[in-house]
């Protein structure tokens, strides 16, 4: 199996209180800067071609941040075609993960039922993900979608939010998680943003993946950091204490 990052923008910022406030707004300062990105990853198991997540749509502004690709741009230049994709997993429903949906006709589409609704999303290759396959480690639903690829629900961030586990042929485990947190940071702080639907079930989610992150190898893959890709380049194992 092999994990490759889509990389769309870089060279934005986020402040302190966006960051770590979401359940305490004196967590985090407007004058603490961090530095922000967006990028996507793809998993290529040697069978398939899995999306996780798509990006903007290319005609989005994305005030701040320097243009990389617009995302199929960036997925070609990674060597893979547009028809060679299979399933895209969505982590959720916010258009820098859903926007370029609408490229894919022909692949199936993964995601959590609410975030479908709320996307109004129809047709024969929508999959409205109802985590049939019970637990995985310590989370307590998930959906097998090709062998070593787990789409598992956790809510908070939206209603039908989700991340994704790869199990890597080296023995350690692959987390695209979305938005849990925006940064590594955050998890390592052990803080919400201020971004979510459900303030008790985001809690949980960030509970079990630090306790997943704890007890598991861990390589953890942001969307919206530059640790997100460089933690994939440089294999880097998350450690939280």
């Amino acid at each position: 199996m092999k994990i490759d990052v889509v990389k769309l923008y870089d060279n934005g910022t986020f402040a302190g209180d966006f960051l770590f406030g979401g359940e305490n707004k004196a967590d985090g300062s407007k004058d603490e800067k961090f530095p922000g990105s967006l990028q996507n990853f793809v998993i290529d198991t040697g069978k398939e071609v899995i999306l996780v997540d798509t990006g903007f749509s290319p005609e989005t502004p994305f005030k701040g941040y320097t243009k990389v690709n617009d995302y199929v741009e960036g997925l070609e230049k990674l060597g893979y075609k547009k028809e060679q994709v299979t399933k895209i997993l969505v982590t959720h429903k916010h258009p820098d993960h859903s926007g370029e949906l609408k490229s894919f006709p022909n692949a199936k589409i993964y995601i959590g039922p609410e975030d479908a609704d709320a996307l109004k999303l129809t047709g024969e290759n929508i999959v409205r993900c109802e985590y049939t396959d019970g637990a995985y480690k310590n989370f307590e639903h998930c959906q097998k979608v090709a062998d070593g690829v787990y789409f598992i629900k956790a809510r908070g961030h939206t209603k039908g939010n989700s991340i994704v586990i790869a199990e890597g042929d080296d023995g350690v485990y692959y987390m695209m998680h979305g938005d849990v947190t925006y940064n590594d940071t955050a998890l390592k702080k052990n803080k919400l943003s201020i971004v979510f639907e459900d303030l008790e079930a985001a809690r949980d989610t960030l509970n079990r993946v630090r306790e997943f992150v704890k007890n598991n190898p861990t390589i953890y893959l942001s969307t919206h950091t530059p640790e997100g890709y460089k933690n994939l380049e440089e294999k880097i194992i998350m450690k939280l204490d």
